[in-house]
Formats: C-alpha cells, sequence, structure tokens
C-alpha cells in the first residue's frame, strides 16, 4: 500500500503541465489574437486598434505615469484590504461564535450589506473631502462584507463536536479561538477575502472617478476628458491585468496556507484507489 500511495512520477508531471498550460491560457490568448487582427483595421474612435492600445499602455509605463498611478491606487487598495481583513475576521469570529450577539446584530448586518459600497461614496466625498483616507474608507467598508459573512459561515460551520470536546478539556479560550475556530474556519474565510480582493479593484477604480486626485481612475478619467480613447482602453486593459496577477498570488498563498485542506481531497481519491484495486 506505501508504494501505491507514493507520489507521481516526475515525468508524468512534466509532460501534463505543458498541457495544463495551454488548456488555461489558449482561450485568453485566441481572444487577444482575434482582438489585434480583427482591430487593425480599425476606424471607429471609441474602439481604436489593439496595437494603438499596447503603444500607449507601453509608453505611460515606460514614462512612468501609469507606474506612479498604479502605486497610488495599490497602496489604497492593500490598506483598505488589511483593514477589511481584520475588523471581518474579528467582528466574524465574536458573532459568529457568539449566538445572543448573532441575533442581535444580524437584521443590522442584513441591512448594511444591502447597501452598495459605490453608492456611499458621495456621502463620503461631502463629508471627508477627497485624498487617500477617504479611498481607503470606502475600499474597506466595501470589502469587509464578504469577509465578515464567511467567517460567521465558517465559524457557524464547525461540528458541535469539535467545540464539544474542546470544552471538555477546558481549553482556554485564546487558545480554543487560535487552535480550533480560525483553522476550521480559514478555507470561508480565504473564500471571503478572495472576493473582496476583486471588490477593491472595482470600488477603487470608481472612488477615483469621483473623489480621487491621482490613482488608475484618474488616468482613465483624464484620458477620456482629453478624447484619448487609447488611454482609456490601456488604463482598463492595465487594470484587469492587475486583478489577474493579484488573483493568481492570491491562490498561490491559499494553496499554501490551506495545504492540509487541499489534501484531504488528494489523499481520499488515493485510498478509494488502493481499496478498489484491493477488491479487485
Amino acid at each position: 500500500m506505501a508504494q501505491q500511495l507514493k507520489k507521481p512520477n516526475p515525468g508524468l508531471w512534466s509532460l501534463t503541465r505543458p498541457a495544463q498550460l495551454v488548456s488555461y491560457f489558449w482561450l485568453p490568448l485566441a481572444l487577444i489574437v482575434i482582438w489585434w487582427i480583427v482591430s487593425l483595421d480599425s476606424q471607429s474612435f471609441f474602439l481604436p486598434p489593439l496595437s494603438d492600445i499596447v503603444r500607449t499602455l507601453l509608453d505611460d509605463l515606460l514614462n512612468g505615469v501609469l507606474l506612479g498611478a498604479t502605486a497610488f491606487s495599490m497602496r489604497n487598495v492593500m490598506a483598505g484590504l488589511i483593514i477589511a481583513i481584520v475588523l471581518g475576521i474579528g467582528f466574524g469570529i465574536a458573532i459568529g461564535y457568539n449566538p445572543v450577539l448573532r441575533s442581535a446584530v444580524w437584521p443590522l448586518l442584513a441591512f448594511l450589506r444591502a447597501i452598495p459600497g459605490v453608492a456611499i461614496i458621495p456621502i463620503v466625498l461631502v463629508a471627508f473631502g477627497v485624498g487617500a483616507g477617504p479611498q481607503i474608507f470606502v475600499i474597506s467598508l466595501g470589502c469587509v462584507w464578504p469577509i465578515l459573512l464567511n467567517t460567521i459561515d465558517g465559524i457557524r460551520g464547525i461540528r458541535p463536536s469539535i467545540t464539544d470536546t474542546a470544552r471538555a478539556y477546558r481549553l482556554p479560550r485564546s487558545l480554543f479561538i487560535r487552535q480550533v475556530l480560525l483553522p476550521a474556519a480559514t478555507p470561508q474565510i480565504m473564500a471571503g477575502i478572495r472576493i473582496s480582493l476583486a471588490v477593491s479593484l472595482t470600488i477603487m477604480v470608481v472612488s477615483e472617478f469621483s473623489s480621487g486626485n491621482q490613482g488608475l481612475g484618474v488616468y482613465i478619467s483624464s484620458g477620456a476628458q482629453s478624447f484619448n480613447p487609447s488611454q482609456v482602453w490601456a488604463g482598463t486593459v492595465f487594470i484587469g491585468l492587475i486583478g489577474y496577477l493579484a488573483n493568481v498570488a492570491f491562490v498561490l498563498i491559499e494553496r499554501k496556507i490551506l495545504a492540509w485542506y487541499f489534501e484531504i481531497p488528494r489523499k481520499t481519491r488515493q485510498e478509494k484507489h488502493v481499496t478498489r484495486r484491493r477488491w479487485k
């Protein structure tokens, strides 16, 4: 059985990885090629050729305009996400673990989470003005809900037998939270953070449209105001690329943190395979 559960042959993995890469990227690459070919002779003011968009993107990257805007926007996104993660996990554990508190605040949570984050941007603009502070506030407010609600669901999804065992051993509350609640709810928490990552980019762009003086949203809006559609498309494509790379990086981090979680299905499949072979 030990021989049957050993790792797959590395040569096999070297053959399958290129196939996996092709399966992941063939459609985006095909769409880019089609877009490039179809837009070569485009005379539309609003749909410039992809070659012009790429040229504008590379020029603004090289002259530093786009890099400076990206640095400002990403600082705000990271600050807003960190605040949302701390608040979402902290309050999510407290609400999910305490049924009395959960019953008291659930109607309020249901009301507040129904308000779109972008809807409060005019209110924040009037109350706090423009700058990084209001944008970080709006991003954290819009991103906290997926993390909070997923943390609550993760805590509530813990089997009662686990909590009963912890109480039977009289674990201190701090140790119980660190060693039982958080590990059990981590898959749900990571799912909430992944959703918030996409939400943060959307709120970042919209907030900079309304109340920003620099950033990627301002870069796009300035292109629209100067009737430069190539700049508008370049900023839009660049934000999409940032979102894709951020999602890839997060998946790698998630696989590292939740290695034990992703290992369980693989071991289960191996055990079923061994059982079938033994019965044959």
